[in-house]
């Protein structure tokens, strides 16, 4: 309950503040002019006043979370990104309804395990859409849209040729409709076109996974931008029917950017900022959904091989995936499975709506720190470290380590 007294008390103390100020005005220009003019000419001056000030207030001084129904103007193929004050007034009606997740990151070692069988096979998969709220960072709140309750969505694991049979489920507490578009599925929409799930409903699709390789998911009920910047995305692996080389750990990882009405760093609830996703200048840029979401939870040893399923969920930014003190040995470049991986990678480009599966060797004791390398992007959220611990090799690497800054 204190969120969301806290989200409404910032904004009503702002939109009421803004409201004194401007009637204050009003009656303080009206009484200086009544002084060297005349009643009429004053009360004419005074409408003057504030008809200009309805002008810039209305659309400029409302919370935007209010504002975009009525001003915001867009050319997509489906409803735009708004919310619709329907929206807002059932948000709040719904609020304590919704589930409160202690930490929305999913783990970056939740990975089904590699396939083993030589042949097809039909595969059943549930997943079910979540509107849940959960804290973005100490004290900053947000409410996620969410594919079985985390961000990411669950990591799907199939075998090229396999037969799968999904069914998306529709939390009977969300409020939206949602969907599901698998970047692997042939067919209209990814399979969303048949998958648009009112809350309570389900619905079930089959799809051919035909060509292996590392794959986005994410809801595309529209509008797609607002659903995927609620954190409604994840990742299917296909792999191909040969299998991949084999590796000792593997981690699931997916950048997302979220854009708040709040500066960075506020706390209490906070609303989607609809004209700084359509600007591309979200608030926070994370790995799995939160700031710190893999901060203690990756280890390793040297000497051991690593995979990174690494994917952007966008909406806007392209990623520049690095891992600092690390070389990749193999990047299979926007998760293309078939081609003969990059060779000795420092930094990969994974467009938003892609993925990139990076293998690379330990040799070295220490913490790495993973992030994209368009590096302001830390300070919003978007690193995380693998600590690897066992015997120092000083042939490769020898020096006092200083320990600090995040490292």
């Amino acid at each position: 309950m204190f969120t969301l007294l806290s989200y409404i008390w910032a904004y009503g103390v702002q939109t009421i503040g803004l409201l004194v100020a401007f009637v204050f005005a009003g009656i303080f220009i009206y009484l200086a002019v009544r002084h060297h003019t005349s009643r009429p000419m004053a009360f004419a001056l005074l409408a003057v006043f504030l008809g200009v000030s309805v002008f810039f207030y209305v659309p400029n001084g409302l919370p935007h979370a209010f504002e975009y129904p009525f001003f915001l103007k867009t050319y997509g193929p489906a409803a735009g990104p708004v919310l619709p004050f329907k929206n807002v007034l059932d948000f709040f009606t719904n609020f304590d309804k919704f589930e409160r997740v202690a930490d929305i990151a999913r783990s970056p070692s939740e990975i089904p395990p590699p396939i083993t069988r030589a042949t097809s096979s039909l595969v059943h998969i549930d997943i079910t859409a979540k509107e849940v709220v959960a804290e973005m960072a100490p004290g900053v709140v947000m409410n996620y849209w969410t594919f079985d309750g985390q961000v990411p969505g669950p990591m799907l694991r199939v075998r090229e040729g396999d037969t799968v049979e999904l069914t998306l489920h529709n939390d009977k507490t969300s409020l939206h409709h949602h969907s599901i578009d698998l970047h692997a599925v042939t067919g209209p929409g990814g399979g969303a076109s048949a998958t648009m799930v009112a809350p309570g409903e389900s619905k079930t699709i089959t799809f051919l996974a035909m060509h292996a390789g590392l794959f986005m998911y994410h809801c595309a009920e529209p509008n797609v931008a607002n659903h995927m910047a609620h954190g409604m995305y994840g990742m299917i692996l296909v792999e191909p029917k040969e299998g991949l080389p084999p590796v000792d750990k593997e981690f699931y990882i997916v950048q997302g950017e979220f854009y708040t009405t709040g500066a960075l760093g506020r706390k209490g609830l906070q609303i989607m900022d609809t004209e700084a996703m359509m600007a591309g200048k979200p608030q926070y840029i994370v790995f799995n959904g939160r700031t710190g979401a893999l901060t203690q939870n990756m280890q390793a040893s040297v000497g051991e091989r690593v995979r990174v399923y690494f994917g952007n969920g966008g909406v806007n930014l392209i990623s520049s995936f690095h891992a600092i003190g690390e070389v990749f040995d193999r990047v299979y470049r926007e998760g293309d499975l078939l081609s003969a991986p990059g060779r000795s990678i420092q930094t990969t480009l994974v467009p938003a709506g892609g993925a990139t599966v990076a293998d690379f060797t330990l040799d070295v004791p220490g913490n790495y720190v993973l992030v994209d390398h368009a590096l302001a992007r830390l300070e919003r959220g978007a690193w995380g470290v693998l600590r690897v611990d066992g015997p120092e090799n000083k042939q490769i690497f020898d020096g006092v380590v200083q320990h600090g800054g995040g490292h």
